[in-house]
């Protein structure tokens, strides 16, 4: 109760709706990236360049000629690049308005439309998905955005790193729902009596319809606040957003602990990152394991993670989000370390290293938004996430580099997978060294009761 009038303090239940709401961007994006980028889309859009070229045949764009197994590489490529340049100024446009909810929903908008556009990929068109898909993929990091900068409006300091896990396990319940739902309909596509391509195009339609239709709700639930602290510029709203992320770039040396968290966090995340996409390619061919058994480990690793993410969320309520993050990535350390010498062709140990990652993968990534927004200026959440996610996305080549590299050197799966170990060991490195009670304080944050 207040002590003017009596009236209860509303404000942690309110706060808790929101929450509940906040819950189900991650519910609705994980869609389609696990549906559509992380299984379906790569592997279609081969086989559609292949019926174009011939599977020894090449595609001529720009001058360039590319191989039809190398083209979603190509895909993905430009979309990090262009994501890169764009996120930080759509973080500073973000942050000039009320409407940071409307901005989430119209971007889910877009993406889950180009999502549900990729029904139509058939025949020989790969030019068509390969542009669609750009779009998907650029508007659902745009909502991630959007949804990581809503994150410190709707939670206190204290509440934030359990808020972020929940949000996390959110993701990995709904993408792996509707993942196996997905996955059963392309492995019993003859008894449903549909092509493997029709099977293929429905359920990319599908996560399409379910990122539409879950965003409806923190649409309707988010409150829409009034911005904080915005550069006085002036000129159109364009204008303005280059002014403002122009001030929050120069801004960012007054902010040393949240630049030290994100030279660590690239390194380690990218390590993250690199591991989780090559982890198919090394179970097929290195470990010897069909697709489909592959597909089911990655099935394991999304009921894992959820669970994974709830706990790492009550362990930093505990023991802080920088210690239980170390050793996550310590985890991690472990998992490349005992790929040198897991044994091909046998399921059980393959199983126990997805059931490991699954247990790191979740909890580490979530944390470390949560930690990450103790350093952010109030009023400047996007454009900070902006900048968080661009950074990211803008240096993942780094870890397949890397992997490739050490491939071509060694011919063996096995060492590429471990060098990664030096991204772990350079992100948990910096991260020590990251002072938290500075951080918090230079950001005018109020301190948690467990850092």
């Amino acid at each position: 109760m207040t002590e003017s009038g009596s009236i209860a303090d509303l404000g942690p239940l309110n706060r808790a709706r929101e929450q509940r709401a906040w819950y189900f961007t991650d519910w609705a994006v994980s869609a389609f990236q696990t549906t559509v980028a992380g299984v379906l889309f790569a592997p279609y859009l081969i086989s559609i360049a292949e019926n174009a070229v011939g599977e020894h045949g090449r595609i001529h764009v720009l001058g360039l000629s590319i191989a039809p197994g190398s083209l979603p590489s190509y895909v993905i490529t430009l979309s990090t690049v262009l994501s890169a340049v764009l996120y930080p100024l759509i973080g500073a446009m973000a942050d000039r308005t009320s409407r940071k909810p409307d901005l989430l929903a119209g971007f889910a908008g877009v993406g889950a439309l180009a999502t549900a556009l990729l029904f139509f990929l058939d025949g020989e068109n790969w030019l068509y998905g390969s542009l669609v898909f750009i779009v998907a993929n650029l508007c659902g990091g745009a909502a991630v955005v959007m949804a990581d900068s809503i994150l410190p409006q709707i939670s206190t300091e204290s509440e934030r790193d359990r808020v972020s896990s929940v949000g996390w396990a959110y993701g990995y319940a709904g993408g792996g729902l509707l993942l196996a739902v997905n996955f059963a309909m392309v492995s019993l596509h003859d008894s449903l009596g549909m092509s493997t391509e029709l099977a293929v195009r429905l359920s990319m339609l599908s996560a399409g319809l379910w990122w539409a239709a879950w965003m409806v709700i923190p649409w309707l639930r988010i409150e829409r606040r009034a911005p904080l602290d915005v550069e006085q510029v002036e000129g159109s709203l364009l204008t303005r957003s280059f002014g403002q992320l122009w001030a929050t770039l120069k801004d960012l040396r007054n902010y040393p602990v949240a630049l030290s968290f994100l030279v660590a966090y690239l390194f380690f995340n990218d390590g993250i990152q690199t591991v989780i996409a090559s982890a198919s390619t090394f179970g097929t061919k290195e470990l010897g394991f069909a697709e489909g058994t592959v597909l089911g480990t990655y099935l394991l690793v999304q009921f894992v993670a959820m669970f994974g993410a709830v706990g790492f969320g009550r362990a930093a309520h505990r023991y802080g989000a920088k210690r239980v993050v170390l050793a996550g990535i310590v985890g991690w350390m472990a998992i490349v370390t005992v790929a040198l010498v897991v044994p091909a062709d046998r399921l059980v140990p393959f199983l126990l290293m997805g059931v490991a990652i699954g247990v790191v993968l979740g909890g580490t990534q979530a944390l470390a938004r949560s930690y990450f927004s103790l350093f952010i200026p109030r009023g400047k959440e996007a454009e900070y996430f902006s900048l968080y996610h661009a950074m990211d996305r803008g240096t993942s080549w780094f870890g397949t580099l890397t992997f490739g590299l050490v491939y071509q050197l060694t011919d063996s799966y096995r060492p590429a997978i471990f060098a990664l170990i030096a991204f772990f060991v350079l992100g948990g490195l910096l991260l020590l060294r990251v002072d938290t009670e500075r951080g918090i304080r230079d950001a005018g944050n109020a301190r948690p009761a467990v850092i």
